[in-house]
């Protein structure tokens, strides 16, 4: 049954990131550095979020392990090809720790915060992806008339 519901969660996730990744491919580095919105929020800055995300919420809160976290400041010299390439490693990351571990393991990374599990953290991953997936939709349209997935 727990197994099930981790394939469920995974392809639910991996889902959302692809529909990212396909929202900045085509886009030139320029247009995806480019703040489209007043909050400042461009494609490579959401790009560079997730990834930042991931490593938060899995590799640091949930596993305790040490890691590095990227920046999620957009640079002049960024690139989609970068930023993607991360956002790939950042993942496959991840999901080896996702796959070695029960959806009921507690944060070990947490300290003095609210306890929670492996279960939750997967669902606050789908719910921040499926949300600046949507952003991306709206930066892309904005950028070049591109909509869909």
């Amino acid at each position: 049954m727990e197994e099930d519901e981790r394939r469920t969660l995974m392809a639910l996730l991996q889902y959302q990131r692809s529909s990212l990744v396909d929202k900045v491919s085509g886009v030139s580095d320029e247009a995806a550095r480019r703040p489209m919105v007043t909050s400042g929020t461009s494609l490579l800055w959401l790009v560079q979020h997730l990834t930042r995300a991931e490593g938060l919420w899995i590799v640091c809160r949930f596993a305790a392990e040490d890691a590095v976290l990227p920046c999620d400041t957009v640079d002049p010299t960024d690139s989609v090809a970068d930023a993607v390439d991360g956002y790939r490693w950042a993942w496959s990351r991840t999901d080896r720790i996702i796959a070695a571990s029960g959806l009921d393991e507690s944060c070990r990374g947490l300290g003095d915060e609210s306890p929670v599990n492996l279960r939750w953290v997967l669902a606050h991953l789908l719910e921040e992806t499926a949300r600046h997936a949507g952003h991306a939709d709206i930066l892309r349209e904005l950028i070049d008339g591109s909509t869909g997935r």
